[in-house]
């Protein structure tokens, strides 16, 4: 299935729904879908790259990141597409998720 640039009106509808319920909530930034991780220690804050790296390996898409200690910065992009695609909102959703579990 090809992927497709989202316009304006759709990025700004998939940002609304994943931040419903997010303490911290992502931002679109330069276009690119941003945000920042904060966790207890580098242990977890690596681990969390960890899954992260392994769903987007399998994905094919794979993050701007990078780590400082407990502090890991994203920036998600399509750039088949030169923009957002629901393959940037998927993978935010999954590192929620897999932040979540870093957080425990």
């Amino acid at each position: 299935m090809p992927t497709h640039k989202l316009t304006t009106v759709q990025s700004q509808a998939a940002l609304s729904e994943l931040n419903t319920g997010l303490p911290t909530p992502w931002e679109i930034i330069d276009g690119k879908l941003a945000k920042a991780f904060k966790f207890k220690d580098f242990q977890q804050a690596f681990g969390f790259m960890t899954m992260c790296a392994l769903y987007a390996e399998r994905q094919d898409h794979h993050p701007e990141w990078s780590n400082v200690y407990n502090k890991v910065a994203v920036q998600l992009i399509t750039h088949d597409v030169s923009g957002l695609s629901e393959k940037d909102f998927d993978l935010a959703k999954k590192m929620e998720s897999f932040a979540a579990l870093h957080k425990a």
